[in-house]
């Protein structure tokens, strides 16, 4: 489990663009998400997008944006909120 003092940015990120990932929990509008109301479901518990770039917050967590193929939205979302279904097949033989 993470510290909440421990800077995640020490490490690679935890998904990669392309990655197949799927939402741990219900994802709200916090206020961050333009064009939307705060409190709109931006993506349900289990829905399934890709990572289509990875940014950072505060110096120290990933932002992943993450397309989501039901609603259209891009969101960004932190690592606790995601789980990967399957690496970007793509990038398998490079590692």
């Amino acid at each position: 489990m993470q510290q909440s003092d421990e800077i995640e940015l020490f490490s690679p990120p935890e998904f990669e663009i392309g990655d197949k990932v799927r939402t741990r929990k219900l994802l709200k509008n916090d206020g961050t998400f333009p064009g939307q109301e705060i409190g709109t479901v931006l993506a349900k518990k289990g829905e399934i997008g890709y990572v289509v770039s990875i940014g950072t917050f505060l110096q120290s967590s990933y932002i992943y944006a993450v397309h989501f193929l039901q609603s259209g939205f891009i969101v960004g979302c932190k690592k606790k909120e995601l789980e990967l279904i399957e690496k970007n097949p793509d990038k398998e033989e490079d590692r």
